[in-house]
């Protein structure tokens, strides 16, 4: 039997889960996106500005979680211990916006039988401007599926330090045994409200997570329970496979900035387009800084060295 078509103030049987921390920027718009959800968490991190006032005053869950330093991170935390309420959760960040035409399709797309999640596309904006060349988008992320049979993976980086306590760029998996994926026609919008010193203050930490997902490919080291690499795989797969190659590779910094920038078409996007490239750019140099870290001194740059300067007092007492 057809259901009935949504009404715009309808509400949406999903639980949506946000993961906040010091976010009084974004969180108002994010949760305004997100009012038609029949039921809303946000997990937060002990903030120290008006996030939780802000939750509140929007009548959504807050809860509080505390990061043990390893595993599991914020989002898996919360998908094993909430008491959802719907069958269907959707991840959102505090910088995605989700809109009217979505919460519509999502509706639909929650009463097909045999489908147990959806990717989302997302569109991502910088500088005022929707990056839609560079291969920022399609960029395809599953964020909808039933809370019971998806969790992020491991990619084996739980014991770098200065990473956050929140999923990088780890994906959900849903074991084939527990149903399909789909995917949505409708985008989400990616709007950070905040300024290029968070945007760089943010990919400090992942250019950490990053150069140890460098370093377990270069040594073979591969963790159980994750999506893995195929060329001939969907999306997520095929970018796994090519970063096989990536790491591979010399004068990375360079050669991001040329594939975004000229030859996927990212000077289309005017001087946004060429401000996200430069910074791109940077960003892989900082990960290749941090992979020769990791490789030559386990990580422990700077205890390395006082410990040398230590050793060094001792002998001169």
């Amino acid at each position: 039997m057809n259901q009935p078509p949504m009404k715009s103030s309808a509400k949406v049987p999903v639980s949506v889960l946000i993961p906040a921390k010091n976010e009084e920027s974004n969180l108002p718009a994010c949760l305004e996106s997100v009012a038609r959800a029949d039921e809303i968490f946000v997990v937060d991190s002990q903030s120290e500005d008006r996030s939780i006032e802000i939750c509140e005053e929007f009548g959504a869950k807050v809860v509080q979680f505390h990061f043990n330093g390893t595993w599991p991170k914020k989002k898996n935390w919360s998908l094993e211990n909430l008491p959802f309420r719907n069958e269907w959760v959707l991840i959102v960040d505090c910088d995605e916006r989700i809109t009217d035409a979505s919460w519509d399709e999502i509706f639909e797309k929650i009463q097909a039988p045999g489908f147990s999640g959806y990717y989302i596309n997302r569109r991502v904006f910088f500088l005022g401007k929707w990056i839609r060349h560079g291969g920022k988008y399609p960029d395809w992320n599953l964020r909808l599926f039933r809370h019971a049979v998806g969790r992020y993976e491991n990619l084996g980086t739980e014991n770098i330090r200065n990473t956050g306590d929140n999923e990088v760029h780890e994906h959900v998996i849903i074991h084939p045994n527990d149903g399909k994926t789909g995917y949505l026609d409708e985008d989400m919008m990616h709007i950070d409200f905040r300024d290029i010193y968070h945007w760089l203050a943010r990919h400090n930490r992942y250019s950490n997570w990053e150069a140890q997902v460098y370093l377990n490919i270069l040594e073979g080291r591969s963790a159980s329970g994750t999506i893995g690499s195929d060329l001939f795989g969907d999306s997520v797969k095929r970018k796994r496979a090519l970063k096989q190659i990536w790491v591979r590779l010399p004068f990375k910094p360079f050669i991001r900035f040329v594939l975004f920038y000229i030859l996927r078409l990212g000077f289309l996007d005017g001087f946004p387009g060429y401000v996200y490239a430069r910074m791109l750019s940077q960003y892989e140099y900082q990960i290749g800084v941090k992979l020769y870290e990791l490789r030559k001194f386990g990580g422990q740059l700077n205890v390395q060295a006082a410990q040398s300067s230590a050793k060094a007092a001792r002998s001169r007492a």
